[in-house]
């Protein structure tokens, strides 16, 4: 029988490679539900193609009545949960962006069904919540390329033999360039990833290394691991994923090409190892391969997000939400490259943390959070 899936962020970057996957593997996986946030006309496309029995928009209304068979329509902002939790399903890939991933996340592994998950931010707001639920008999697959690489070499080994969890960054487009230039540089810029193709927001969190920080955050809680025993390393190159280093000295490291397709396939197929649709690999024709502690003073937010996940309770959820404003405002131009990790900061340094848990007290920081950085966005582009 095909492995039945859904897929949440259906018409993103994630979304479209794991349909590209699925389109490698005929008769493998029959595609249950698709779900996107706005793009109703590609998500009624991917319908007309894939023929799910159920698609969801969460910002809007699509009209499927051409369609047939017709599949349910939800729309609404319990549209993308209500496909999460869609009978009959075997695996929900998580591949929104945002928070809008941790509810529909909650719900399926509240009904004990497996979630790929490609959305870092659920565990960094909401770690505690997800891993609580994940106890009802959904597992977490991660998709990430850095927890993906963890999570093979990790498999089946006592805690107490791992002595430091290294995860991998590209270092950007601005690796290289001068501090001093960092201010000037604009949205276009900042979204072309040497190595990697990604959406535009992530592709800014790369740049500014937020995007590494929020995977040690994520890291912390798919592998229980304290923050002592995870550690970040630059590697321009994008081949080596993440290293393992264990108690008497070996190291353990997961190699591949810099392709989201193939960290999408294992956790599709999980425990299955399938054989690859892509090229495979020529350690023969590598090069070099280099490794450079990060520069902190050119990526302060890397520092930001270590510290809110040291301090915990609602700090991570807040500096999630900061961040997703920050880059919002950068990408409309109406903020500095630099002000980015400026505007976390302040709202970090204003945040009173929230220490009951439960979902509601992760909604009230968010909240707390976007209002105060939207304000706080405004003030910074007028000067102040």
């Amino acid at each position: 029988m095909p492995k039945r899936i859904a897929i949440l962020g259906s018409t993103g970057s994630i979304g479209r490679q794991t349909l590209a996957v699925v389109e490698a593997f005929p008769g493998d996986i029959e595609v249950v539900g698709l779900a996107c946030g706005h793009d109703g006309p590609a998500l009624l496309a991917q319908a007309a193609r894939y023929r799910p029995q159920v698609i969801a928009l969460a910002q809007g209304r699509v009209d499927a009545g051409h369609l047939s068979p017709g599949p349910a329509v939800f729309s609404g902002p319990d549209a993308l949960t209500r496909v999460a939790a869609w009978p009959g399903l075997d695996l929900v890939v998580v591949a929104v962006s945002g928070l809008a991933g941790l509810a529909p996340t909650l719900a399926a592994l509240g009904r004990g069904i497996d979630v790929a998950l490609a959305n870092k931010e659920t565990m960094v707001a909401a770690g505690d919540l997800v891993m609580a639920a994940a106890k009802g008999g959904g597992r977490i697959l991660p998709v990430d390329s850095e927890h993906s690489a963890l999570w093979q070499c990790l498999e089946g080994r006592r805690s107490e033999d791992v002595r430091v969890v290294i995860l991998t960054a590209s270092g950007g487009p601005f690796r290289t360039l001068p501090p001093a230039d960092l201010e000037g540089v604009d949205a276009r810029a900042a979204c072309v990833n040497p190595n990697w193709s990604m959406g535009r927001k992530i592709s800014v969190d790369s740049a500014t290394l937020m995007n590494k920080g929020l995977e040690v955050i994520e890291a912390r809680w798919l592998f229980g691991l304290d923050y002592d025993r995870l550690q970040v390393v630059v590697h321009p190159e994008s081949v080596v994923h993440a290293m393992v280093g264990l108690c008497d000295g070996t190291f353990l490291a997961c190699l591949s090409r810099p392709d989201m397709r193939l960290p999408i396939q294992y956790a599709l197929f999980y425990p299955e190892r399938k054989t690859g649709c892509l090229p495979v690999l020529d350690p023969g024709q590598m090069g070099r391969l280099s490794f450079e502690p990060p520069d902190l003073a050119r990526f302060p937010c890397l520092e930001l997000a270590w510290e809110a996940g040291r301090r915990g309770f609602t700090f991570p959820c807040v500096l999630n939400a900061a961040n997703e404003v920050a880059v919002e405002r950068f990408l409309a131009g109406e903020l500095k490259f630099t002000d980015i990790p400026r505007l976390v900061s302040r709202v970090l340094a204003k945040h009173l943390p929230l220490k009951e848990p439960g979902l509601e007290t992760v909604l009230t920081a968010d909240r707390w959070a976007r209002t105060l950085a939207g304000q706080l966005a405004g003030q910074m582009g007028r000067g102040a």
